[in-house]
């Protein structure tokens, strides 16, 4: 799969092989491709069967935001990674589909801000757990937390098994990056005093309107742009970067973000 401007980009498609040939010229190429890898997931045992099914509910936002990144989006990329950037202890959380799709980038991403990878899930096993854990050793992670008796701590007010952290994870975190979907932990993380950044295909969602950063794009997409934001940031003088990652922070309105990207939709819906 060749990389293409602001379409779909992840480095884990050069090792990944669909079990049938994908035209490279089919209209839907890159969103058959993603459904292979989750399914290939599924059958690995890092994707629960309900995670196919959230997948496609993502799919069709994707859709009205005409599957590529948009302005709105890039700039709450660029808050949420200087946000990240000036956390004193961020904290990457991440699911099955996460990492059946974006594994590699991830890990990047978490070496370059300096974040801890924790694992959580809501159809949690010992399993799942760990093969997501072997996953993300394959790309290089050194140290994966909320696996098995490590998620020990509870978030107060959830009843789900995501209720269940890491007290060296995202119960000690200050700032937490939540890629998937995931409105009752966002607000409770939130009432918790800490930052959410989410990544949420739906700008109206719990996920999308609780979370302090929201970028409405997907995941496979904002991940590696956010990788370039870091980047980028790392090649300013510290103090400089510092001035100008707090004042992104600072302009950045996640009210008006999320009304500018469902006018993005609307306006990809007038247009079709």
């Amino acid at each position: 799969m060749t990389n293409n401007g602001d379409h779909i980009y992840d480095g884990d498609y050069s090792n990944y092989n669909p079990h049938f040939h994908i035209p490279p010229t089919h209209p839907r190429a890159q969103s058959l491709l993603i459904r292979e890898m989750l399914v290939d997931g599924y059958r690995k045992g890092l994707v629960a069967s309900e995670g196919l099914i959230a997948h496609g509910r993502g799919e069709a936002f994707d859709y009205l935001l005409g599957e590529k990144t948009s302005s709105m989006a890039q700039c709450a990329i660029e808050a949420a990674t200087s946000a990240l950037l000036l956390s004193k202890f961020p904290v990457i959380s991440v699911n099955g589909n996460l990492v059946a799709l974006c594994a590699k980038n991830i890990v990047e991403l978490s070496h370059l801000i300096g974040a801890k990878i924790e694992v959580n899930l809501f159809y949690r096993t010992i399993k799942r757990e760990s093969l997501i854990k072997k996953e993300l050793e394959r790309f290089g992670a050194k140290e994966i937390l909320g696996v098995t008796s490590s998620a020990s701590a509870v978030i107060p007010e959830l009843q789900s098994e995501r209720r269940r952290v890491d007290p060296k994870g995202i119960m000690k975190a200050d700032t937490v990056l939540v890629p998937l979907e995931d409105g009752d932990r966002t607000e409770a993380l939130v009432k918790m005093g800490k930052i959410v950044v989410a990544i949420d295909l739906n700008p109206g969602s719990r996920t999308a309107r609780s979370a302090n950063i929201t970028i409405v794009d997907n995941a496979i997409r904002a991940i590696p742009k956010m990788i370039m934001v870091v980047r980028k940031l790392k090649d300013l003088e510290r103090k400089q970067r510092e001035m100008v990652m707090k004042r992104i922070v600072k302009e950045y309105d996640n009210h008006k973000n999320l009304i500018e990207s469902l006018s993005v939709m609307r306006g990809n819906i007038k247009g079709s």
